[in-house]
């Protein structure tokens, strides 16, 4: 069995003498202790030793990347061929793939190998002969100051960095800008405070106090180029009457210098927006398509790169940026957030606040795979993120319109659904329920009784008369036969007012009978 080595100084092949000793993996480590111990089981056949550090560099980036470098594949064709019918041991396992395919060598990597690598490492100083310590050292650490600089320089995952130094350097100075234009407002509004109310624009301000300086100048001054003419009167009509105290040449110069700062780092704000802009889409051109630069850009800074952010499903992209809330919603039992960096895309802020969930979930969805997409992806074109986008937006115009496709049948027939309103009644306590007094006593009077006689009465008489009118009608010549409705309706009418009649008749007999026995009484009481 041969031993394929690698070091700073270059690669070494060894030549295993003993291959029973090999077999005890968890005993390997003894015959190792001390040199002449490894030297009777592994013997040195070769070592190709490396010219320079460039070539060292470009052996061991080969190595990392699971690929067989020239100088590798000269040694094994000349060293290795002979003995074609050993096999070759190889600490990485891709390594080993890549061996064999292209040189047709039978390679091997198991537990014992690892360990007898282990134990050549432990004694390389008196298995390689001419290499002291300190120049094997020297070689280690040159040769790894080389890589993790070409790893930095060179690595694909580093390059979004930018991005995220220039977004967290663009939220730094909003907040920069936010201070200083407060502060002058403030410091320039103890000397003229009617000109915060008239000029509302903070860049437009801080441009005005520097050109005029005190207001005594605004009337003498012209700042048409910086204000309309509307305003610029306003402003030199409220600086004859203002109300702001008087200050000295000091501090004008100084609320001036002070103007200077905010002009200069608004400008520099808009110069790194463009500058974001570009690189975002240069790096991730759907992503820009799909949410913004300035979302964009967050959402891969908080997950730290691009690669880091595709590897995140899009229930995370969703809620990435609201993890405390959403934390905080899963410890106390309560709704969990829906939105987190990505509320703030152009789509969510479009929707209504009912609707907002479900585009932002519909837009996460769409946005992971976009990121996926130029994370992982040959192509820079922005189509797909075009595609998805107007997808969103036909979902967004969808759910505005209260159109919903059905989930069964056709599919395309819509659901119609009412628009919900709110609809708030106010309710007057009715205080008629708190009497518990009969509102009319079951006692008539007298008086309500003869009046309901003397009716029935003369219904009474007006049936009977009718009645004999229809069989005289009857009896003589036939009349036509032709009725109106209205004839049948009165009479089925007089038919039910004359069955109440009957049924309330022996009511009014009983109170006929108690007056009589009532006035009895009285004429007995009064004799």
């Amino acid at each position: 069995m041969l031993v394929l080595f690698e070091t700073a100084a270059g690669y070494a092949i060894f030549k295993v003498l003993n291959e029973k000793k090999l077999q005890e993996v968890d005993s390997l480590w003894k015959e190792f202790e001390t040199p002449e111990k490894a030297n009777k089981i592994v013997k040195l056949k070769h070592f190709e030793k490396f010219q320079d550090t460039t070539e060292a560099l470009a052996a061991s980036t080969a190595l990392v990347e699971g690929k067989l470098s020239k100088n590798l594949k000269k040694i094994l064709k000349k060293i290795v061929a002979k003995d074609a019918h050993e096999q070759l041991a190889v600490a990485d396992a891709k390594l080993g793939g890549v061996i064999k395919e292209k040189l047709n060598l039978s390679c091997i990597h198991s537990p014992m190998v690892t360990e007898l690598m282990r134990g050549i490492r432990s004694q390389v100083e008196g298995l390689i002969a001419g290499l002291p310590s300190r120049e094997m050292a020297a070689m280690r650490l040159g040769l790894a100051h080389s890589l993790s600089r070409y790893k930095l320089k060179f690595s694909p995952d580093k390059v979004d960095t930018m991005i995220i130094q220039a977004i967290s350097l663009l939220d730094d100075l909003d907040k920069e800008l936010n201070n200083y234009i407060m502060r002058c407002r403030e410091w320039y509004g103890w000397h003229f405070p009617e000109l915060g109310k008239i000029i509302t624009d903070n860049l437009t301000y801080c441009k005005c106090v520097r050109k005029v300086g005190d207001r005594s100048n605004f009337a003498s001054s012209d700042v048409s180029d910086i204000l309309p003419e509307e305003i610029e009167e306003d402003v030199k009509a409220a600086a004859e009457i203002s109300m702001g105290t008087e200050v000295s040449e000091e501090d004008i110069n100084n609320i001036i210098h002070l103007c200077d700062q905010v002009i200069e780092i608004s400008e520099y704000r808009t110069q790194l927006y463009d500058y974001l802009k570009n690189r975002m889409m240069a790096i991730a051109p759907n992503l820009t398509v799909m949410v913004g630069e300035l979302v964009g850009a967050r959402l891969i800074a908080h997950a730290g790169s691009l690669l880091n952010l595709a590897k995140h499903p899009a229930s995370t992209v969703q809620l990435l940026g609201a993890e405390k809330a959403l934390f905080r919603a899963l410890k106390t039992k309560r709704d969990t957030p829906k939105f987190g960096l990505i509320y703030h895309a152009s789509l969510v802020g479009q929707s209504n606040t009912k609707n907002k969930g479900k585009i932002s979930r519909m837009l996460a969805a769409k946005t992971a795979l976009t990121i996926r997409y130029d994370a992982l992806g040959e192509n820079t074109s922005a189509e797909m993120g075009a595609e998805n986008r107007l997808k969103v937006e036909t979902r967004l115009r969808l759910l505005e319109e209260r159109g919903i496709r059905r989930i069964s049948g056709t599919g395309k027939a819509l659901a119609k659904t009412d628009k919900y309103q709110n609809k708030s009644e106010v309710k007057v306590f009715d205080p008629s329920g708190d009497s518990t007094l009969p509102v009319v006593s079951k006692k008539r009077k007298i008086q309500e009784v003869d009046e309901q006689d003397t009716e029935i009465a003369v219904k009474a008489k007006k049936f009977k008369a009718e009645m004999k009118e229809g069989t005289a009608v009857e009896d003589g010549e036939p009349v036509k036969k032709k009725k109106k409705k209205k004839d049948k309706e009165k009479q089925a009418e007089e038919e039910m007012v004359l069955s109440e009649e009957l049924t309330t008749s022996p009511i009014i007999e009983n109170t006929e009978k108690k007056k009589k026995k009532k006035k009895k009484m009285k004429d007995e009481g009064e004799d």
